[in-house]
């Protein structure tokens, strides 16, 4: 049987308006996404991972959720049991599903997927593709923890501080990096989040919003609509346009209208 860690909500209080801005230009960050971020009424931001992996994957996904939590005072992640065909991983309104699945020969390692309404994320999913992961180069403590943590990361707003494969290791999982371990050049290892994503996550959720996007129970119908559309991210025919390529010239994040202010923005990371 699993057991699952949840992190109660802790109360702090709002730093004045001056002190917020005097915060957020001190701390050494650059790569938000768009201004995307979950709505929260109250820090800091509690909002749960679904559980849809196998054993294969259940250290990744829990050292994953650790990380994020452990120096980040503006996000608690909690892992819960997921109910989700992980082939297909369809999203919950007001939280991330994580998956594994053999997706097949179609080039991508792993895909984060956030669907927004206006500026607020309203569901994620996050899948690894174990067509690739089950190869001897992928099928490494390394890697998987690198992918799991950088699509994770991605869920709450964050980019890739670098795109280049090999560029040295900024010591991130939100790094690109053919090294994740940092064995083979003698050099940082990318597995897991550092300072400038704990600085990032700080400007991201520097206010509080007058609702939280990360409890279903408090969306609208229009927002149940946004839940079960029928799209499966596994096709990359449904990602929508690519709007930014990494140094390898393949497209890094993609963008699909869904009207009415919705859109579906999908992270990937490409398979060598």
């Amino acid at each position: 049987m699993k057991k699952y860690i949840n992190f109660g909500l802790i109360a702090v209080v709002g730093l004045a308006i001056s002190s917020v801005f005097t915060f957020a230009s001190t701390v050494s960050a650059n790569h938000v996404w768009g201004g995307y971020h979950w709505a929260r009424a109250v820090s800091p931001l509690s909002l749960n991972l679904g559980d849809n992996v196998g054993s294969a994957w259940d250290a990744s996904l829990s050292t994953s959720s650790l990380d994020w939590n452990a120096t980040s005072t503006v996000l608690r992640t909690s892992i819960i049991a997921g109910n989700k065909d992980p082939r297909k991983c369809s999203p919950t309104l007001g939280r991330v599903e994580v998956c594994n699945s053999k997706y097949g020969n179609n080039g991508w390692l792993g895909i984060a997927s956030i669907w927004v309404s206006g500026s607020h994320i309203t569901q994620g999913t996050v899948k690894m593709n174990d067509t690739y992961f089950n190869t001897a180069k992928y099928n490494t403590s390394a890697w998987k923890q690198l992918v799991m943590c950088q699509e994770i990361g991605h869920t709450f707003g964050l980019n890739h501080q670098d795109e280049i494969f090999t560029n040295p290791n900024l010591g991130t999982c939100m790094d690109y990096t053919d090294d994740p371990s940092g064995t083979l050049k003698t050099q940082p290892d990318n597995q897991h989040p550092n300072l400038h994503d704990y600085d990032e996550l700080a400007i991201i959720y520097t206010h509080l919003d007058a609702f939280t996007s990360a409890i279903s129970s408090l969306f609208t119908a229009r927002g149940k609509a946004i839940e079960n559309r029928d799209i499966d991210t596994s096709d990359s025919k449904e990602w929508g346009r690519e709007i930014k390529k990494s140094n390898s010239g393949k497209g890094s994040i993609h963008e699909r209208d869904l009207g009415k202010g919705d859109k579906l923005f999908t992270f990937v990371v490409w398979a060598e």
